[in-house]
């Protein structure tokens, strides 16, 4: 009987010892391996013409939203300008990608002043109605005008997560707006 369990012991330590090494911990919504988005070509609030692939060898996070959001997008906007901040010198190897919705009042300059007034690094993107429709639906979201009596004549709802992929270009994680900055920072420097 003891010789039975000397073995069975020695039998855990090896396969103990052979065991694939476990995957990161995230906080974030683990989605490697998903099929959501693809490659895109949408403009930079610079007039550049960029693509996904173009950020590969950096973390990027790609946020759809609108410069007359009245709260999602700023917060969110602050909240990874907080992110890049608590990853130190690290936050160099860190892209935010801003997709605008709504590219009727989304002009190239007014991104070039809302985008980078978060952090100077961070990018608009914006396509014409078509273009933003298709990169949305291949990202999975949501957004639709809606009337409103504001100012601005009308309002966006829309989804608000962020995509997060890692520096090969592969989408890894999704953020929901219940994480804090530090929570983001793990995950985002687990991809490093």
């Amino acid at each position: 009987m003891l010789r039975v369990l000397f073995l069975a012991v020695i039998f855990a330590a090896i396969l103990g010892c052979s065991a694939p090494a476990s995957q990161p911990k995230f906080i974030a919504t683990d989605i490697t391996g998903s099929l959501i988005g693809s490659d895109f070509s949408l403009s930079d609030h610079n007039g550049k013409l960029r693509r996904l692939s173009d950020f590969r060898g950096k973390v990027t996070l790609l946020f759809f939203g609108y410069t007359h959001c009245p709260d999602a997008c700023p917060t969110t906007m602050t909240e990874l300008a907080q992110v890049v901040k608590l990853l130190g010198d690290k936050g160099r190897d860190v892209q935010v990608l801003f997709v605008t919705v709504d590219p009727e009042r989304d002009s190239l300059d007014v991104l070039k002043s809302y985008v980078p007034s978060f952090n100077p690094d961070f990018l608009g993107l914006r396509g014409d109605d078509a273009t933003t429709h298709k990169v949305a639906e291949d990202f999975k979201i949501y957004y639709a005008k809606q009337a409103s009596n504001s100012k601005a004549g009308y309002t966006i709802d829309h989804s608000t997560g962020v995509y997060v992929f890692d520096k090969q270009g592969q989408i890894r994680l999704f953020l929901t707006n219940s994480l804090k900055p530090k929570d983001i920072a793990h995950d985002v420097g687990m991809l490093m």
